[in-house]
């Protein structure tokens, strides 16, 4: 990777806002459909490798989200020396290179390794695409852009497993790793044609640990990333719990069986109505007041769904579902904003706060979401519960960074 971007880099036009959005919410689908397309495949992939224990299948979905959050940490740097554009190119490469392994792995060791280097590999997107929206906008512009692309990694994980079942229907589940080879194949080449450097030479940085330790305390010093960090992990956490257990609580719970994708759909749509009424909202309102009111409403939201179904022994699924999708709403107005506020005082390491960023979030809320999954008990009331408690971390956690002062915009973020 070399060190300064190419001419040809330079002289490429510089990307339409419509044709950035569609990249990042690329570069974010591909990460979603790479863990949640593979659970309707879990089973065949068992039987295809001969495990002896069921449990084993789960490596598949872990060992990529352990890989893929830890990576996060190492890019960030990467991409503040080398530049956005080539960390992103190699590691797509890379992507392609392990979900090619996992298509002609005939061992699972082996199937196992491919999908821990796709986790490595796919990590470089998230950050790579964070830091390039920071460093061509910021304030409100940059939150409704990235209100915009980031629906994708909340819906994508909604929509996944029914993608992933819809191509166990008419092949093999090879296939499914195919889909995803195609799709980092496109997403290649449209980077490499399209996407300019937006990191300027002269604002690169050295690659070192001392450098690395310096930029990782920067961060950590900004009380607000600390805190709006906590609380994103907080409003993850709960949609890691809900796609844990959604399966059990809609077919178990409430007989759904064949319209469990339905009320999945039910739940995405609501976030991206929220998304594209985020990115016109937050022009208006701010990005602290918009997403105050909003993590407070999801607390509240949440904590009225699990007293619903307490007191009505479980209560319908049309109750449970329209609690959930106004709660969901609310998360499509958080989780843009919280990352627009984080990134906003980041500046020149925009691409190693996003790394820190990203590692915090993605592992944080899946070890919570995975442990709150955990409690279901052939009733929604614990799921919702943890939401609820989830939800009020959250506020706490943003109450105590902004000093008790919430729903006011600071000087810089007021239009």
């Amino acid at each position: 990777m070399d060190g300064a971007p190419s001419p040809t880099v330079q002289e490429r036009a510089p990307l339409s806002k419509f044709e950035l959005i569609g990249l990042v919410a690329s570069v974010m689908a591909m990460t979603a459909l790479s863990i949640d397309m593979m659970l309707a495949a879990l089973g065949d992939i068992g039987a295809d490798f001969h495990l002896t224990n069921e449990n084993d299948r789960q490596l598949v979905v872990v060992v990529f989200m352990f890989a893929s959050g830890a990576s996060q940490l190492f890019y960030g740097p990467l991409s503040d020396r080398f530049g956005r554009r080539a960390v992103f190119i190699w590691s797509l490469v890379g992507f392609l290179a392990a979900t090619l392994l996992c298509v002609v792995a005939t061992a699972y060791s082996l199937f196992i390794a491919g999908r821990a280097l796709q986790g490595v590999a796919a990590a470089a997107g998230r950050v790579v695409a964070i830091a390039l929206v920071r460093d061509l906008f910021k304030g409100r512009e940059m939150a409704s852009i990235m209100s915009m692309a980031m629906t994708v990694s909340i819906v994508s994980p909604i929509i996944a497993p029914g993608l992933g079942q819809l191509i166990l229907f008419i092949a093999p589940w090879r296939s499914v790793f195919i889909v995803l080879f195609a799709f980092g194949g496109i997403l290649l080449a449209w980077v490499a044609w399209r996407l300019p450097e937006t990191l300027n030479a002269e604002d690169r940085r050295p690659l070192s640990f001392s450098a690395i330790g310096n930029m990782l305390s920067h961060y950590m010093s900004y009380r607000t990333a600390i805190g709006y960090t906590i609380g994103t992990m907080c409003i993850m956490a709960s949609l890691m719990a809900y796609l844990t257990s959604s399966q059990q609580i809609y077919v178990d719970t409430y007989g759904l069986g064949a319209q469990f994708p339905l009320a999945l759909g039910s739940v995405a749509f609501a976030v991206g109505i929220a998304a594209i009424a985020n990115a016109n909202l937050v022009r208006r309102f701010g990005t602290r007041r918009l997403s105050h009111w909003a993590i407070i409403a999801f607390a509240v939201i949440n904590t009225g769904n699990a007293i619903y179904l307490s007191l009505t022994d479980g209560g319908t699924l049309a109750g449970y579902l329209a609690f959930l999708i106004a709660a969901y709403f609310m998360m499509g107005l958080i989780t843009s904003n919280f990352s627009a506020i984080v990134m906003e005082p980041m500046g020149k390491m925009a691409g190693t706060a996003s790394a820190v960023y990203g590692f915090a979030t993605t592992t944080g809320s899946a070890l919570l979401g995975g442990l709150a999954g955990r409690l279901y008990d052939g009733t929604a009331v614990p799921i919702v519960t943890s939401f609820a408690v989830f939800g009020f971390i959250g506020v706490i956690s943003v109450l105590v960074t902004e000093r008790g002062r919430l729903f006011i915009e600071p000087p810089s973020e007021v239009a």
